[in-house]
């Protein structure tokens, strides 16, 4: 009689620790949002390849995850997925030379941010010859349309990035670039313009005609996390037996 009382209260505490092993924490949501816009000052000074010549202010807002500002972003965002979207980066960049006794700060936009709005991950996008100065980005799914600069900074390209995937979609020289913002004071390209059906998208270089390219469409390369932080459990290595 001892002994099987003994057996029952072991086998409730097996069964206790296995419910409380088992039992995972619940997810903590993530809240991210973009802020109220305000105006700071801006201007070629600030940022010669970036400003144009009548802009004398920039409009920007805050990225906030969980109520706290990760980063500064300008322009419109654009929802890549359900739960993903995309925004342009503006940074604040010290512009003090070495004898300036006060400090002196420029906005200046910059790259492009991805952003997760179910694990509140903000990460840098990395678009190939993608110049912040030059290339007005222009979103369609998870494509990104632009005109890059090489990294010799001497030819101008008609660029289609698609988001995680290794090389563009399209990659096609333009025309000849000069480094030199003196010598293209307005923009080099306007953003560029897609179609769904067929799936094109047409380019508008300064002082060219217009050039399209049709797109071969694909699947969707952009792997979001399930956001579950729970650890999976090592697989154990099975045992022979005799």
């Amino acid at each position: 009689m001892f002994v099987g009382r003994k057996l029952a209260v072991g086998t409730l505490g097996a069964v206790l620790l296995v419910a409380v092993g088992s039992g995972a924490a619940p997810r903590k949501p993530h809240v991210v949002v973009l802020g109220a816009a305000k105006r700071v000052p801006y201007s070629k000074a600030g940022d010669p390849a970036g400003a144009s010549a009548a802009e004398d202010a920039l409009k920007i807002r805050p990225l906030v995850v969980d109520g706290f500002v990760k980063e500064w972003t300008t322009g419109d965002a654009h929802d890549v997925t359900d739960r993903s979207f995309v925004v342009r980066r503006v940074m604040r960049l010290n512009d003090s030379l070495p004898a300036d006794k006060l400090g002196h700060w420029v906005w200046q936009r910059g790259p492009w941010l991805l952003v997760d709005r179910v694990t509140g991950r903000v990460s840098p996008l990395k678009l190939p010859d993608y110049d912040p100065g030059v290339s007005l980005v222009s979103w369609f799914r998870d494509y990104s349309a632009y005109c890059g600069v090489t990294a010799s900074g001497k030819s101008l390209y008609a660029v289609v990035a698609q988001l995680a995937a290794r090389k563009p979609v399209l990659a096609k020289k333009l025309d000849a670039f000069d480094p030199d913002p003196k010598s293209h004071p307005d923009a080099v390209c306007a953003p560029p313009g897609w179609q769904r059906e067929p799936l094109r998208v047409t380019f508008h270089p300064a002082g060219k005609g217009d050039l399209s390219f049709g797109i071969v469409p694909g699947s969707a390369v952009l792997v979001e996390d399930s956001g579950d932080e729970a650890e999976t459990p090592e697989a154990k290595p099975a045992t022979a037996q005799n």
